[in-house]
């Protein structure tokens, strides 16, 4: 449910916008993001704490950079020490593989409001599905955190500083969401880029088992990583449960609308080649057109061109996913299904992405086509479960993808 919540307005850093794929100063591969969450604002103040999160990357590399996000956040982030260890188990790392981050050859960082920063390379080597655990100490008070709210993995909470510890013994509180950690990238040997999944909650993995990786891009991932050959694209999930193309959402924590961050949250990931843009059945099913007026198809195919036109600017593909069918919702009315047959049609029609999924026609139900089919309904009738997570991935033609 909504709330009247208001949308913190902050200073918005263009730090960290990393475009297509370049190949990394050592000549060894090119650098790609493994992993990177769209971060929002309004997460809960830490105080003399340490934050351990995990990472699961889509990619093999090395290289490895991690980039700590305050980009939502009012007051300045004074972060006193980072690791990052490969998982052993939950919140324990495997012994001898810690290793500090070091952010301009120092422990210590400071992030301005509205900034973010980019570690220096972390001598760790990343294998893809591997799981990262990022170990964060924060020793003041920070205020209103930016975070990423629903993580659908474990992030394991200390006090005062155990960013060396191996042992989760003293991390006793845990939370499912991710805080300030906004991307992890690393220099592929093979991969060529990035392909972003861009979208609101059934990108985000709502409903999905928790640390299964179960989201349909971690699916993606999977079938990518498993092609004959060599790994050839690293997959980037850029989604957020509640958000809209073309407002911001009343919930701070749903984000501002993707026509403001887009440009940071997919066209800015290290290798981005592909964007999957699969997003618009929240401004359809809140009515939510522009300057508080109702909406129309043509505000969402309006705003779907100014994105695909931002991304060609960057040279990098649009892919657009048609809208999967939510009767049973509540945010289904004869209305509402109008707008979004008339919205799928031009994504099918209309040539002005670079390439269509199907999801529409791959998710619902035969006999009822408004309807998700229920072999693959989590219950809410608007979200899949893991099974459709899937068939989501499933109905992707990977040769839309470039390599």
């Amino acid at each position: 449910m909504l709330t009247g919540m208001a949308l913190a307005v902050v200073p918005l850093s263009t730090a960290h916008v990393a475009h297509a794929a370049t190949s990394s100063p050592q000549g060894r591969g090119t650098r790609v993001s493994a992993w990177s969450p769209g971060m929002t604002t309004g997460g809960p103040s830490f105080a003399n704490q340490t934050i351990r999160m995990v990472v699961h990357s889509s990619v093999a590399g090395s290289g490895a950079r991690i980039t700590l996000s305050n980009r939502y956040s009012t007051t300045p982030l004074d972060v006193g020490a980072v690791d990052v260890a490969v998982q052993a188990s939950g919140g324990q790392a495997t012994r001898g593989t810690i290793r500090n981050v070091t952010f301009g050859a120092s422990r210590h960082v400071t992030i301005p409001a509205g900034d973010e920063a980019v570690s220096d390379v972390v001598p760790i080597p990343v294998s893809a599905g591997e799981n990262l655990l990022v170990s964060m100490y924060v020793p003041g008070t920070t205020g209103m955190s930016t975070w990423h709210s629903d993580a659908f993995d474990t992030t394991y909470i200390a006090s005062g500083n155990h960013t060396g510890d191996d042992s989760a013994a003293a991390f006793g509180t845990t939370t499912t969401s991710w805080y300030y950690l906004a991307g992890l990238d690393v220099v592929s040997p093979t991969a060529r880029g990035s392909v972003v999944a861009f979208g609101d909650s059934i990108t985000d993995g709502y409903h999905s088992s928790t640390g299964t990786y179960s989201r349909w891009p971690d699916f993606l991932a999977r079938r990518l990583l498993a092609e004959p050959g060599p790994q050839r694209l690293s997959v980037v999930d850029s989604g957020i449960g509640g958000n809209r193309v073309l407002t911001d959402v009343p919930n701070p924590w749903q984000g501002v609308s993707a026509l403001k961050r887009f440009g940071h949250d997919a066209l800015g990931q290290a290798g981005v080649r592909d964007v999957i843009l699969f997003e618009g059945i929240n401004d359809i099913g809140n009515n939510a057109g522009p300057e508080g007026r109702p909406l129309t198809a043509q505000d969402l195919i309006d705003g779907y061109r100014t994105l695909i036109d931002e991304a060609h600017s960057a040279h990098v593909r649009v892919i657009g996913a048609t809208l999967m069918p939510d009767e049973g919702n509540g945010y289904y009315t004869p209305a509402a299904e109008a707008i979004r047959q008339n919205v799928n049609r031009w994504i099918r029609t209309s040539g002005a992405f670079d390439g269509v999924i199907d999801f529409d026609r791959a998710m619902r139900d035969p006999s009822k086509p408004a309807a998700l089919d229920p072999a693959y309904d989590s219950g809410d009738h608007l979200h899949p479960d893991d099974d459709g997570m899937k068939a989501m991935a499933d109905a992707i033609d990977l040769r839309l993808l470039r390599t």
